[in-house]
């Protein structure tokens, strides 16, 4: 007989069928709810996910794109041709990196995905709603420490870090007022005189 193994098969079972169950059924209202909010602007979930990815690294290779938006190169790349053929998006070299292909946003891919922010209505996303009595309760939303070391552990720390990262730049970006989020002013390049 082998050596009995430090977990329980049971609790293992137990765990991941908790895990699959519950983040399908949030996964399911997510789909439900983004796909409803982008509709008008003639994006996938993925071509959304995309134009977000390269807003927030400001260019990003197809690879990235593919780590970050968990989903395979080849839907990275495939959805991202259909974005540059729709002029939301730019392919390039890097002179230093011929093998990677680098994804920027054009001008009206920025403004599409600025427009898609300026319409998202909160009070149209499921969870979010759901999220509400946890922040009355407790003054603010779950933090989710838990599940982001299991995803860490899962996909890396450098997954995490480029998550916190675009958090960061988002609140650095945007400013709400009255209830309308605003993009912050760009940073002018620095001028010599």
């Amino acid at each position: 007989m082998d050596k009995e193994s430090p977990h329980s098969m049971k609790e293992s079972i137990m765990f991941s069928h908790k895990l699959a169950q519950l983040s399908k059924a949030l996964w399911k209202s997510i789909e439900k709810d983004w796909q409803a909010w982008i509709k008008p602007y003639n994006l996938n979930i993925n071509e959304h996910h995309i134009l977000w990815i390269a807003y927030h690294l400001e260019g990003a290779s197809i690879s990235d794109i593919a780590k970050f938006g968990v989903m395979h190169v080849s839907t990275a790349f495939n959805f991202s041709k259909k974005l540059e053929e729709r002029g939301l998006l730019t392919f390039s070299k890097q002179a230093d990196d011929k093998r990677n292909t680098y994804v920027y946003l054009t001008k009206k891919g920025e403004s599409l995905l600025l427009e898609t922010f300026s319409s998202y209505n909160p009070d149209t996303y499921s969870v979010y709603t759901g999220s509400l009595p946890i922040k009355e309760l407790y003054g603010k939303f779950p933090e989710f420490s838990e599940l982001m070391s299991i995803v860490k552990h899962v996909y890396g720390p450098e997954f995490i870090e480029l998550f916190e990262t675009s958090m960061e730049k988002f609140e650095e970006d945007f400013s709400e007022k009255e209830g309308e989020l605003h993009p912050a002013p760009k940073q002018s390049e620095p001028t010599n005189g």
